[in-house]
């Protein structure tokens, strides 16, 4: 009898990545399990993030992981950073959230806009998780429209002077710096902003009901002072913060893959167990049609990321189909952790099990960085060639 195929990965899609790659899952996946995995329920329940796995996970060089070995990072490629994320999502999205926006929306932007002297001074340290970073570009008001941005920066002799508020930014209470995107009179620019500057304020959000074990936070900014050589000098206009997320959109495509995996594998391990009527609930005609659309869809999505990766790493990727990918791939999750909380019953809607707490922080996942329809559109834009936004 042949053996059976692998559950989680019916495509053998792991047989497509390098001896390397598998190496980077591997060793995340075993940080995950042996140190997330115990602990995330509580620090759901507590609304608590773990800050004491960032020493390990900088030790595993997971933060700016494709980012050049002379600043102090891993130089991974882009498939690997994918599977660092969706491990660290199959742990928690909170954990992935903090470990996305520390590389892709505060390392990457210094990475690509800084100059050598920023570069040499910040990633380094951050890197090895010294320094915390922020992303300030969404603000109360704003939302999907981040042109329609109110904090603005002026020049003050050879100093900049921020005023404004920023909204739902991960990490902002634990972070050192910020990476604020601000109107000036010469468009949007970006600017490092230690958050010990007089005048900065970061305001944690509480009664969140989704990605609990994560810091979200609202930013202030009364006239802070900071001085040009904080500017990130080496862009102007929108193109900046959307290049950023760009780079954090395409994690997120991996994500919610090792949220889905969480998912599907405790159903099936729940499903053997349960015994219903006098067999166990995988008997279930109804039960194995639900798992198998599970499969179908995982699979999808892990071929979609796997294709988007290769084509990142080859500079071939566009932002439309990274849309396509985070589109597609947060729908699959939430969909699928909606109905293995409901195949888990009861026993579902506590900690204890893992749907619950990766469907209510999917809600999150499948907004931020551009909500669902806001893909749509852009997908909708490609094919068409009009703007509907």
């Amino acid at each position: 009898m042949a053996a059976r195929l692998n559950p989680l990965d019916l495509y053998d899609v792991r047989s497509l990545l390098t001896d390397e790659e598998r190496m980077v899952q591997d060793t995340v996946g075993r940080f995950v399990d042996e140190k997330v995995l115990p602990i995330i329920g509580d620090c759901f329940d507590q609304g608590r993030f773990p800050k004491e796995l960032v020493p390990e996970i900088a030790g595993l060089g997971l933060l700016g992981a494709t980012i050049p070995e002379q600043y102090g990072c891993a130089g991974m490629n882009g498939v690997s950073y994918g599977l660092i994320c969706q491990e660290l999502e199959r742990g928690d999205s909170g954990l992935r959230s903090f470990a996305s926006v520390q590389s892709s929306l505060c390392m990457y932007p210094i990475y690509a806009y800084g100059n050598e002297e920023q570069k040499m001074h910040y990633l380094p340290k951050m890197a090895a998780g010294e320094i915390i970073g922020c992303f300030g570009l969404t603000e109360p008001h704003g939302g999907s429209d981040p042109a329609n941005m109110k904090t603005s920066a002026r020049k003050d002799g050879g100093d900049w002077i921020i005023n404004g508020a920023k909204m739902w930014i991960t990490n902002g209470n634990i972070a050192q710096i910020a990476i604020v995107w601000a109107q000036t009179e010469d468009g949007i620019q970006g600017f490092i902003v230690p958050t010990d500057s007089k005048g900065f304020t970061a305001q944690e959000v509480h009664k969140k009901m989704s990605l609990r074990a994560s810091v979200t936070s609202a930013l202030f900014f009364d006239n802070v002072r900071i001085p040009d050589a904080n500017r990130l000098p080496n862009v102007k206009g929108l193109k900046g913060p959307l290049g950023c997320l760009t780079q954090a959109r395409y994690g997120i495509t991996w994500g919610p893959i090792g949220a889905a995996q969480a998912c599907l594998k405790e159903v099936l391990d729940y499903t053997q167990e349960r015994v219903l009527f006098g067999r166990p609930l995988a008997s279930n005609q109804a039960i194995q049609l639900k798992m198998a659309d599970m499969a179908r869809r995982i699979t999808g999505a892990q071929l979609l990321s796997l294709q988007l990766g290769r084509l990142k790493d080859a500079g071939k990727m566009e932002p439309t189909q990274v849309s396509l990918a985070k589109w597609n791939n947060c729908r699959m999750a939430i969909d699928i952790a909606r109905d293995c909380r409901d195949i888990l019953g009861g026993a579902g809607i506590t900690v204890e099990h893992s749907a619950i707490r990766h469907a209510l922080n999917l809600e999150s996942v499948i907004t931020y960085e551009g909500t669902e329809t806001v893909h749509q559109l852009v997908v909708g834009r490609e094919l068409t060639g009009i703007n509907a936004f």
